[in-house]
């Protein structure tokens, strides 16, 4: 490698027209060492600014070989491309290339990372409107020509005096030319090592993006994302449990395998480490596979038994990731030891990472090595042992935050009343709350402020809090709990207790006495959090195991029909 060198780069300039055709024509590929897709929403709205504004947004960086015919996902489009002798394989520029085909493409604008409108009036990129504004037109329309012409003369002929502004901006996009390098290389070991020196000068990769560009899975070579990537979103639409973060699906395909998941990852599959691994002789395909089936596992577990709807509502992901490990090696555990478990989770999420140093990742090696193969008894045991038996205290309902595990927990004491809808009174089912999560990734936005001001500091209580996955109301919170619609259907007092809510409290909101409202209702999420812990981690119950374990056939001592 020392020694190696490549041909001197093609420079030249392309334009957004023609990266966006080859991308759609399939010529562009993501070759396995790229990292998966980061950027979100605002990433790309900055992108279309700096495009607009004539601003530089850096070059890309191609490397020349054959390109196999093959489906490619791209963000949200899908791709059947053909062969070519001449493929363009990113090394550098994924995340604008793909920002850029898919917010001006119709399909890919469909997700909502890459859905952007063009404000006529404010002339600023924005979320696109469900109502036919005459004044946002989405980026499809603006970068396609044809149909930019009809959205002026037949669909919105009201806005023809800003055709000018918005012929402005399409010439702005279209004509944009972006720096490229044309690199020709037969090694792709020459091609990664210019990645890791380009990625690496800058921000580090992630040990998950590391772990996947060492380990392939086999066959993957031609998709976009990393495979943890593929395996969160593959459990997202089968579970709606949230999108999983990679770093937690990569060590809990490690803890799968071996309960030190802080281990060297660059000789994960090498033979003198094969024999130490609970799944020695498996390759990385295989361990992929299994690990994302172990982890659904933990997530079915945690939202049918344990009560955990959703990876927003997860007190702390360490605690997934031993679940992984444990129904890797018991995927059907006794129902027993289901209940075991399910007394351990609550009760290591109350503990925390205090007494292991104060280091979740202490923790989590700590409890995930106390899981062992073929042993299930012994491992719910292990699990239940200290310190995980000292004194449990509830969480703090004051300084709510939904990014602190206290808060989640008490998240998830509410979700346990199966609150209802505000606007039609229904019960909401786990897949709204799905739905209402997706585009914000954590429980800010459903688990919203009854009072947007409040005296001595009450404004920061769980009392303050209430979860709501109506997407657009007609007023506040507040408002809708004082005066219903009318399309309300439901007994006013259930829907009142889903809400941790009665009469009392509703008189003293529609009062507009804040302080006794917070007092009382603070007090009462004080009891129905206490009242959920109770029963989910019944620490006053014996942790005995299954019967089947215990010896109840000892032969010392006599029989229990001897004469006397």
């Amino acid at each position: 490698m020392a020694n190696t060198s490549i041909s001197q780069p093609v420079a030249k300039t392309i334009s957004v027209v023609d990266l966006v055709d080859e991308t759609l024509r399939g010529r562009i590929r993501i070759p396995e060492f790229q990292r998966p897709l980061r950027w979100q929403w605002e990433d790309v709205r900055r992108l279309f600014d700096s495009i607009v504004k004539g601003y530089p947004i850096g070059s890309v960086l191609f490397w020349i070989r054959p390109a196999p015919q093959a489906i490619i996902h791209l963000g949200g489009l899908r791709i059947p491309a053909r062969q070519f002798d001449d493929g363009w394989w990113v090394v550098d520029g994924q995340q604008r290339l793909t920002s850029l085909a898919n917010a001006l493409s119709a399909e890919g604008s469909r997700d909502e990372r890459f859905a952007l409108s063009y404000d006529l009036e404010q002339q600023t990129f924005r979320h696109p409107s469900r109502e036919d504004a005459g004044h946002l037109i989405p980026l499809p329309v603006l970068f396609d020509l044809q149909r930019l012409v009809r959205w002026f003369t037949k669909e919105h002929p009201e806005a023809g005096e800003r055709l000018d502004e918005a012929s402005r901006v399409t010439r702005a996009i279209r004509e944009y030319q972006v720096p490229a390098y044309l690199v020709s290389q037969e090694e792709e070991s020459v091609l990664r090592d210019i990645f890791d020196r380009m990625n690496n000068y800058g921000k580090r990769l992630s040990r998950a993006e590391v772990f996947a560009a060492l380990h392939p899975a086999q066959g993957n070579a031609l998709e976009p994302a990393s495979r943890f990537q593929q395996i969160a979103e593959s459990i997202e639409a089968e579970r709606g449990f949230g999108l999983l973060d990679d770093d937690t699906v990569l060590r809990s395909v490690l803890a799968r395998r071996g309960g030190n998941v802080t281990r060297d990852i660059r000789v994960e599959f090498s033979e003198s480490t094969q024999k130490a691994r609970d799944f020695g002789g498996e390759q990385a395909e295989t361990a992929y596979r299994e690990g994302a089936i172990a982890l659904s596992r933990a997530i079915v577990f945690l939202q049918e038994d344990a009560g955990v709807p959703h990876f927003a509502f997860l007190p702390y992901r360490y605690l997934l990731v031993v679940l992984t490990r444990f129904f890797a090696h018991f995927p059907e555990p006794e129902p027993r030891n289901c209940i075991l478990l399910r007394r351990w989770f609550w009760r290591a999420a109350m503990t925390g990472p205090g007494p292991f140093a104060s280091s979740w990742t202490n923790a989590m090696q700590i409890l995930a090595t106390r899981i062992s193969a073929n042993d299930e008894n012994g491992s719910v045991q292990q699990l239940l042992a200290a310190p995980l038996d000292a004194t449990l205290r509830p969480p703090s309902l004051t300084g709510f935050r939904t990014s602190a595990a206290a808060s989640r927990i008490v998240l998830s004491a509410l979700w346990a009343l199966r609150p209802c809808s505000l606007l039609t009174g229904r019960p909401y089912e786990r897949s709204d709350l799905a739905e209402s999560i997706q585009s914000e990734g954590t429980a800010a936005a459903i688990a919203r402020r009854i009072f947007s001001r409040a005296p001595n500091d009450q404004v920061a209580w769980a009392a303050n809090r209430i979860l709501v996955l109506d997407q657009e109301l007609p007023g506040t919170a507040a408002d809708l709990l004082v005066s219903p619609p009318l399309e309300r259907e439901s007994n006013a007092a259930e829907f009142l207790a889903s809400h941790a809510l009665d009469e009392t409290l509703l008189s003293a909101l529609s009062q507009g006495d804040k302080t006794a409202f917070l007092n009382t209702r603070q007090q009462r999420l004080a009891d129905i959090v206490r009242d959920f812990l109770e029963v989910m981690a019944e620490t006053q119950l014996e942790d005995t195991p299954p019967l089947d374990s215990l010896d109840l056939d000892d032969l010392d001592e006599d029989r229990d029909d001897s004469l006397a």
